[in-house]
């Protein structure tokens, strides 16, 4: 059995506050490229893999997530990323497949054939835009702003972390739409890309204003209908003040909070209930069932230009620490992934 080297990011410990790179380790092991006989396991080559927000809450110990795939120290870390079969001891995948899902962040892997992978079939589009728009980001996009968002034509809509792998395409969804768009980011950079690039209507950096409530309602005198939500704290609480009767909140994620060791107080949320407001929290998989119908929507969009996207790529699992990190302190433009290897 042909046995080949393969490095792998590892945590060290559980990370408290921000991840640091010093709370993961790379590691060098061996692992063979024949499957044993009789498996229906999956050996994958991993060719990219996603940093994502939420990956620093698997990394802390937090009481709740344990169900969630939290990781254990000295094990490897595992999140959404885009791999070619080398070997498959399952019908349903053959040698060669293209496929995207979540795999450990090493250079190959081995998983059971019971772990949901998508196939890759529309090759003419870059493989790395399955960690993002044909991707989890993508499909928490699609899924929270359609299907909790429910956006109608001339509707206004905020969205905060604007610039990062979700919120770019949430504002874009939002312009098909035809809705009015507005997003936040953390520099000014940031804000001229979602002006420019991305083509949002207003974007402002939320770093320079000192009275978020004042800003809000700056940019929509007439009130918010739909609130992306993907910071919380201040923000959410000043929104709150700003949404119109009947609006919509899709709660995607709460990165301002994840590394406090006391989470912010929301005192407006009375606000639900005399505007009648839905929030609403959701987690991706439940809207896996859609990705058909999805991918239907979106391949129209990026095959004629119409949908932009802005990547950051890192290259060398080696990395792949740095690139995690750098998504807690802002300075990564667009959606963060690590290229390990070409197909």
């Amino acid at each position: 059995m042909a046995e080949v080297k393969n490095k792998q990011v590892v945590l060290k410990d559980y990370a408290t506050g921000f991840p640091k790179e010093s709370d993961m380790d790379i590691v060098e092991g061996t692992i063979s490229l024949n499957l044993p006989e009789g498996s229906n396991e999956v050996l994958l080559k991993n060719l990219y893999l996603s940093c994502d927000p939420y990956m620093q809450m698997l990394m802390s110990k937090i009481e709740g997530l344990e169900g969630f795939g939290t990781y254990a120290p000295g094990s490897p870390l595992a999140g959404f990323g885009v791999a070619k079969i080398l070997e498959s001891g399952h019908p349903d995948y053959k040698n060669g497949d293209l496929v995207w899902g979540f795999v450990k962040w090493k250079k190959y892997s081995l998983v059971p054939s019971s772990q949901t992978l998508f196939k890759i079939k529309h090759t003419d589009v870059p493989l790395s835009y399955y960690t993002e728009i044909f991707g989890m980001p993508g499909m928490t996009a699609y899924g929270g702003f359609f299907e909790l968002g429910c956006p109608k034509k001339g509707e206004k809509v905020f969205v905060s972390a604007a610039s990062g792998a979700v919120g770019q395409l949430v504002g874009q969804f939002a312009k098909l739409t035809g809705c009015y768009v507005v997003g936040s980011a953390g520099s000014q950079e940031k804000v001229d890309i979602l002006k420019n690039k991305l083509g949002f209507d207003e974007a402002f950096n939320y770093k320079e204003e000192s009275n978020l409530d004042a800003a809000l309602k700056r940019y929509f005198p007439e009130g918010i209908d739909i609130y992306f939500e993907n910071v919380g704290g201040k923000t959410l609480d000043a929104v709150l003040l700003n949404m119109r009767s009947h609006g919509r909140i899709p709660v995607c994620g709460m990165i301002s909070q994840y590394n406090l060791s006391q989470p912010e107080g929301v005192t407006n949320l009375a606000n639900l209930i005399y505007k009648e407001i839905k929030m609403q929290g959701f987690i991706v998989s439940q809207f896996y069932p859609l990705y058909p119908k999805f991918l239907e929507f979106i391949l129209p969009h990026i095959r004629e230009g119409k949908i932009a996207y802005v990547e950051d790529i890192v290259e060398g699992l080696e990395g792949g620490p740095a690139a995690l990190v750098s998504l807690f302190s802002g300075q990564n433009l667009g959606k963060k992934i690590v290229a390990i290897a070409p197909e």
